[in-house]
């Protein structure tokens, strides 16, 4: 995962592609400081699943910003946020649509024997164990809610 955003870097560099570069250059150092963090704890350099959580974490917030812009009355500054997502989405596996998300939690929630709401915690973890940047964890916690209540 490192090596392909490196190679990304240099592609951008010599296209030009300053946009593109920025946002590259965002998640390289998205990645330094998770591996900074975990030096910190004695834990190795981040996995590929970690870096896949962080990228999710990234494209989660300009989601919320690109949000926060519109209601704003800036749609320019959206119309960015939504650019870096595009182009973080680009390192992130491809998102799984309704029907497998649904058959992903139903697999779950037999493998971990969950069988009400308080087994919801459970079921996210596994959730997030398996398919880290694959889902939408925030529309997940609902069909989840709904299988198990």
């Amino acid at each position: 995962m490192r090596e392909k955003v490196t190679e990304e870097v240099k592609a951008a560099m010599k296209a030009g592609d300053k946009s593109r570069l920025t946002t590259l250059r965002l998640i390289q150092a998205a990645i330094k400081d998770r591996d900074i963090a975990n030096r910190g704890t004695g834990k190795d350099a981040a996995s590929d699943d970690e870096i896949l959580q962080l990228l999710a974490k990234m494209v989660k917030q300009r989601e919320e910003s690109a949000k926060a812009f519109e209601d704003g009355n800036r749609p320019e500054l959206a119309a960015n946020e939504r650019a870096e997502i595009v182009i973080i989405r680009d390192f992130m596996p491809t998102q799984m649509d309704a029907a497998a998300t649904e058959a992903a939690i139903r697999a779950v929630i037999a493998e971990t024997g969950a069988a009400g709401v308080k087994d919801m915690g459970k079921v996210m973890a596994g959730l997030r164990e398996k398919f880290a940047g694959q889902m939408d964890f925030g529309k997940a916690s609902g069909l989840v809610k709904g299988l198990l209540g």
